[in-house]
């Protein structure tokens, strides 16, 4: 992201506005709401990402993947792996 930046004029409801402020202040609200933004644009582009990629492995053969059940299963057994690993390496310290 730029450090450059532009004054626009946007129109939020005051509901919005007050809670910000209630939140970050008056004068932090620029940076809430450039971040809520930033947030939102990722998001986006994220959704954008996984519909495009719909599909891409329907033709691929991946072992543990064959049923939605059995993708889960796998997913919890790597989970389990990488918190295993992690436990045995603070443990190590």
């Amino acid at each position: 992201m730029s450090n450059k930046t532009m004054r626009t004029h946007i129109i939020v409801p005051k509901e919005l506005v007050d809670s910000v402020d209630a939140l970050v202040g008056p004068r932090g609200r620029s940076k809430f709401f450039t971040e809520a933004v930033e947030e939102k644009l990722a998001r986006t582009r994220l959704i954008e990402a996984a519909k495009k990629a719909v599909g891409y492995l329907k033709d691929t053969d991946i072992p543990g993947w064959e049923t939605s059940k059995s993708a889960a299963e796998w997913v919890r057994a790597s989970r389990k792996t990488d918190e295993d690993g992690l436990t045995r390496l603070l443990e190590e310290t």
